[in-house]
């Protein structure tokens, strides 16, 4: 990709009785979890949060986007690796992205 990598974030709530099991699970993300995103153009991906709370951010260096994220999607480790994940969280924002839990923020401004 040339120029810039694409910058996204998302919001999304933790149950407070699955937090600690949340947290835990990303003490040791599986590693064929992380080689699929770093495959899929994913870099410099965090989480952080705060109470029950979760906020994600990542850079996507590709030229293909949609298909990077369908390989990601339909890759069974990390759809097995989501069934632990997703009983963790509750959508906490409007719908902007139906289905998902992870909900995405528009970005207000970046220091370049």
């Amino acid at each position: 990709m040339s120029g810039e990598p694409r910058r996204f974030a998302f919001v999304v709530g933790v149950r407070p009785e699955k937090r600690d099991e949340y947290l835990e699970l990303h003490r040791a993300v599986w590693p064929e979890v992380e080689a699929k995103l770093r495959e899929g153009n994913i870099r410099n991906y965090s989480i952080y949060a705060f109470g029950d709370t979760l906020f994600g951010y990542y850079e996507y260096v590709g030229d293909d986007y949609e298909a990077d994220m369908r390989r990601i999607d339909d890759d069974p480790v990390t759809q097995r690796w989501l069934t632990h994940t997703d009983p963790c969280q509750v959508r906490i924002a409007e719908e902007r992205n139906p289905g998902a839990l992870w909900q995405p923020l528009d970005e207000v401004w970046h220091l370049g």
